[in-house]
């Protein structure tokens, strides 16, 4: 509507997915200049700044979430577990819910979107980031049904990719919604169905020991587990055993050549200290002939989440925690991309 010949400026509701990436989007967009403000929840502030969105002059509001904003539970009955068998679990209705410490920032959300024109969602471009925008938009139509919904597609929190996302606002894929939906689902009923079936079982079969423990199940758990006692197993069993080698070398002014040994190694010291020995006797070497080739050294392929976890823990000894905690502010300082799941 037109006022006085001037159109109304446009309230624009943007979440992200965490409050760092929030803050540095805003920082960003406005270029320095935005405006902090306290939100319900005080661990995800809202940022305020103007910014020209759709060739308008529109009035920013930035907040974020804290990842899902919904968990699935069920319902009635089917909570407690002396009161159903573990099998209707695969068919019980299942109810989602906004977790007790999650209110302040569905009300936030709430009150931001009552006052708003258009909602976008700056959530990560993996599987789990569609959900989540997902979960963001209907808790906020459902108190403004007029919004204007569009989910901003970005792989790095940098201007670049920021502006390019503004360009090109584009519409939720319903259809990785409904994939994560489904894997939510099958985790809930799997896990607790299994979860309540082996504690009931084995606390009756071993009551001194397992009275009152909890033996859970977990569709990532199982298989996990079963990795960690395979390696154990092979550790356990490796048998430590003595070898040697003969080590070659030769130096020049600048540069110092390593010849490797075809048969690289020998368990039995005798032959090795023989063949040394000759060595020794003989010590001028011929060059039969030398051969060379091209070597290209490729940038390295990106890593995925378990990938990175495993060579951080390998070859810099940080846990799988800290080395998430690194990328994700790696990521929101624009040093990190990501990529889209499919």
């Amino acid at each position: 509507s037109n006022t006085g010949g001037r159109m109304r400026r446009l309230r624009v509701l943007n979440v992200a997915e965490k409050n760092d990436a929030a803050k540095e989007i805003s920082r960003i967009m406005s270029r320095g200049s935005s405006r902090k403000r306290e939100g319900r929840s005080k661990y995800n502030k809202i940022y305020e700044f103007a910014y020209n969105l759709f060739g308008n002059d529109c009035q920013m509001s930035m907040t974020s979430v804290s990842g899902h904003l919904m968990n699935n539970e069920f319902s009635g009955c089917y909570k407690k577990w002396t009161a159903c068998s573990p099998l209707t679990l695969f068919t019980a209705k299942v109810e989602r819910y906004c977790p007790e410490n999650y209110i302040p920032i569905k009300v936030t959300l709430e009150e931001e979107a009552a006052v708003s024109n258009v909602l976008v969602l700056w959530t990560d471009g993996d599987r789990e980031g569609e959900s989540i925008a997902h979960e963001i938009m209907e808790v906020c139509c459902c108190v403004n049904s007029r919004l204007d919904v569009y989910r901003a597609r970005f792989s790095e929190i940098t201007p670049q990719s920021i502006y390019r996302a503004c360009q090109h606002l584009d519409a939720i894929d319903q259809r990785i919604v409904d994939a994560v939906d489904v894997r939510q689902e099958l985790d809930l009923r799997i896990g607790a169905a299994f979860t309540r079936f082996q504690t009931l079982y084995l606390q009756k079969k071993f009551p001194e020991s397992l009275a009152d423990r909890l033996i859970s199940y977990g569709s990532c758990q199982f298989p996990t587990l079963g990795f960690v006692t395979e390696r154990f197993k092979q550790i356990e069993d490796f048998i430590p055993e003595s070898f040697h080698k003969i080590k070659v070398t030769y130096e020049t002014d600048d540069d110092v050549v390593v010849f490797r040994w075809k048969r690289i190694r020998i368990f039995r010291k005798l032959a090795c200290q023989i063949l040394y020995e000759m060595c020794l006797e003989n010590p001028t070497a011929h060059v039969l002939s030398i051969s060379s080739r091209h070597k290209s050294k490729w940038r390295p392929q990106a890593l995925d989440t378990v990938e990175l976890e495993k060579l951080a823990s390998r070859k810099l000894h940080i846990s799988a925690t800290e080395t998430m905690r690194i990328a994700e502010k790696l990521y929101t300082k624009g040093f990190a991309s990501s990529t889209k799941e499919l």
